[in-house]
């Protein structure tokens, strides 16, 4: 069967030595900066400040290859807009629900991710918080550094242990299989939903139970945690029914995407107490936080870090470097965002 043209690679003409014209949108660790100032015409984004829209439509104007982050919404208009001379857009991360892979595709535009690098960095930040909010991390060290601790007391600072409760992870790809991993060791009892079961051996080998009903994945859940993507399917799934589902001492962890939760509802249920507590890495309107949550003891609040490590910001920029050389000397990039991707 012929593949479709936004399947193979697709590149202006150019000159034996010539070099393709890249715009970054957002700064990127300095030895891939460097890198891309080696092989590429490259435009850096010196301030690392965010994009406006009308400065992404002149930047995908004016070059081959556009290397845009999950800050960078890239919709029908705009990719309708672009100038005829935009190939690549070379995604830095995993996630590409911020462009309209549809209408990239319909123009012949390839797309392109960093899949698998921060796997390990957003596993152990959830971690990191489905440990801190049953135990009152965020909130204890807040105390110490009020000056307000009086010490020790049998009944000061009680959290929940986690040991023996329930983890219903929702979503149970690359990085819902590393949280079930090092949830194991830490004695949770992992049930999880997914679109499709994985295999038996898979499941063992993670000790994780499938749920193919959601809403009674989270009844019976202690601890709720999100890794699924963005998408017109998942966006609030986590709404005021199913959060009226929860347990009163259930903890929500939301480290995938803002809008899969009805921030409303969550703040409701969290101020009257009809829910434990959650642990938030992201928010539907990025960078502004709804002020009531900042206002709850009961909620640890972290700024979007899942993949914030050195490590794997500079390794992602180098799987950008690779995927802009590949297409331009005319071979699939080995990362091709491909039909079927949500």
């Amino acid at each position: 069967m012929p593949s479709s043209p936004a399947s193979r690679p697709s590149q202006p003409p150019h000159e034996p030595g010539s070099r393709p014209r890249v715009i970054v949108t957002r700064k990127l660790a300095p030895a891939v900066e460097a890198r891309m100032a080696e092989l590429f015409d490259v435009t850096l984004n010196v301030d690392d400040h965010a994009f406006t829209r009308d400065e992404l439509a002149a930047a995908m104007a004016d070059c081959d290859v556009l290397v845009p982050t999950v800050t960078d919404v890239l919709d029908a208009e705009l990719i309708a807009g672009a100038g005829d001379r935009l190939k690549l857009l070379a995604n830095f991360g995993a996630g590409v629900d911020h462009i309209d892979l549809k209408a990239a595709r319909a123009r012949g535009i390839i797309i392109t991710n960093t899949p698998g690098v921060f796997t390990d960095d957003t596993a152990d930040m959830t971690m990191a918080l489905i440990l801190s909010v049953p135990r009152r991390l965020a909130e204890g060290e807040k105390l110490v550094r009020s000056g307000q601790w009086e010490g020790w007391s049998p009944s000061g600072m009680l959290g929940h242990r986690i040991g023996g409760k329930q983890l219903g992870i929702v979503g149970m790809g690359r990085i819902g299989q590393a949280v079930a991993h090092r949830a194991r060791g830490f004695g949770l009892n992992i049930v999880y939903h997914n679109r499709r079961r994985l295999p038996e051996s898979l499941e063992q080998m993670l000790g994780a139970t499938f749920e193919p009903d959601l809403d009674a994945l989270i009844a019976g859940s202690d601890i709720i945690t999100l890794h699924c993507p963005r998408s017109p399917e998942t966006r609030g799934i986590i709404d005021a029914r199913r959060i009226g589902l929860m347990k009163s001492s259930a903890y929500l962890i939301n480290s995938a995407r803002g809008e899969l939760v009805d921030e409303a509802a969550l703040i409701e249920a969290l101020e009257a107490s009809r829910i434990a507590g959650a642990g938030l890495d992201v928010y539907p309107r990025e960078p502004q936080v709804d002020a009531r949550l900042l206002a709850l003891k009961n909620v640890v609040l972290l700024p979007h870090v899942g993949s914030a490590t050195f490590e794997g910001r500079e390794v992602a920029g180098h799987k950008v470097i690779a995927n802009i050389r590949f297409w331009f000397d005319g071979h699939r990039p080995p990362d091709q965002v491909l039909e079927g991707w949500m």
